[in-house]
């Protein structure tokens, strides 16, 4: 289950900022998207996901996804970062 991935990362982004970074900067390594987040929020992260060939995964809802990140709130992205090996 993807999921479980993401809650055992060590090193992981919760949220669209930082998740639109960690791509930008090559950091991330899978990213998540909650399919009920606004369009306009996931838009640019999702574009470039697919621009430089990183996984995406779609999961139900905000809420599952910031469970999994675990936080009290929904997030609409989240990223499992690379290892400094994986660099």
């Amino acid at each position: 289950m993807p999921l479980a991935r993401l809650k055992q990362a060590r090193r992981k982004t919760v949220g669209s900022k930082q998740t639109a970074k960690a791509v930008a900067k090559g950091l991330a390594e899978v990213v998540f998207i909650a399919q009920d987040a606004e369009e306009h929020v996931v838009r640019d992260i999702i574009r470039a996901c697919e621009e430089r060939g990183i996984q995406l995964v779609y999961v139900n809802s905000m809420d599952e996804l910031g469970k999994a990140c675990g936080i009290e709130v929904g997030a609409a992205s989240a990223a499992i970062l690379k290892t400094e090996t994986d660099s």
